[in-house]
């Protein structure tokens, strides 16, 4: 794991309200870094343009802020890795997208997401995608389909490969490549770098040492590590928390309305009492 001066970090994108799920998460992210003198970093991952709003970036700093949350660089403070807004960070993705591709890990692929889901059935959980079917493998293989404007670019995993790693929270974890997840998207047929590229070239960058996302993106961290395998870098430490949950048990999430932070401000909520509603 990765070695060097504690640091964490949090990444909201701006596609609606930040809700009480989200700040608990966050906030369970910047405690860690603080017991180990750390540096905290804010990033704003805006990278897709058909659900991402600019206005509601603004709304992320005001609304962290009035939670509680303080962080050391970002994009309204600076710091030495800026800039902190993924679409100001392009090239670094192309470079890794060109690494990848010369070394033989992706290939192009022209499955649309219907495509992937009529053919693979029902995703593993609630938040996971379906396990790509491999429809486009072979093809790209045969030179059958050829790089240009408007394929996708999916890592090849190596099928029936037993991957593990240690969670803070929760432990060892294992998964078998191309049973718990299939070959994933790095690069979209609209020309913007997939989350999985995005967040491990950043994260690398930042010289982050500990992630610490909600337990629904476990199986996502093994598709990062493959990701940190292929571009011969030290992957951080990962500490995945609980995910906060309705009455019902459904997990909460920006569909919640009534419990984004903006609500609860407008409200007049006292963020000192939410937090410590859910860390007594």
């Amino acid at each position: 794991m990765r070695n060097g001066p504690d640091r964490g970090r949090i990444a909201p994108s701006p596609t609606g309200y930040l809700h009480i799920g989200h700040a608990i998460t966050f906030w369970r992210a910047q405690e860690r870094s603080r017991e180990r003198n750390g540096q905290f970093v804010l990033r704003i991952e805006d990278l897709d343009p058909e659900r991402c709003r600019p206005e509601l970036t603004a709304a992320i700093t005001e609304d962290l802020r009035w939670f509680g949350l303080r962080w050391d660089e970002g994009p309204d403070v600076g710091g030495p890795f800026a800039p902190y807004v993924q679409s100001e960070r392009r090239a670094i993705y192309l470079a890794a997208w060109d690494k990848l591709r010369a070394r033989g890990f992706i290939y192009p692929c022209t499955c649309s997401r219907r495509d992937v889901t009529s053919a693979a059935g029902a995703p593993h959980g609630e938040t996971d995608e379906p396990v790509y079917p491999g429809t486009c493998r072979a093809k790209a293989e045969r030179g059958a389909i050829l790089p240009g404007a408007g394929v996708n670019w999916r890592f090849r995993v190596l099928d029936g490969e037993h991957l593990r790693f240690t969670d803070g929270k929760f432990g060892e974890q294992t998964a078998v490549a191309g049973e718990d997840f299939g070959d994933f998207l790095v690069w979209r047929k609209d020309d913007v770098p997939a989350y999985q590229l995005a967040v491990v070239v950043d994260d690398a960058a930042m010289k982050i040492t500990e992630v610490v996302p909600g337990a629904d993106l476990l199986i996502s961290t093994f598709r990062q590590l493959l990701l940190y395998r292929a571009l011969e870098i030290e992957p951080p430490q990962f500490y995945h928390t609980p995910l906060l949950t309705d009455s019902t048990g459904r997990r909460l999430a920006k569909r919640d309305a009534a419990l984004s932070l903006r609500a609860l401000r407008e409200a007049g909520a006292d963020p000192e009492e939410r937090r410590a509603r859910y860390f007594l």
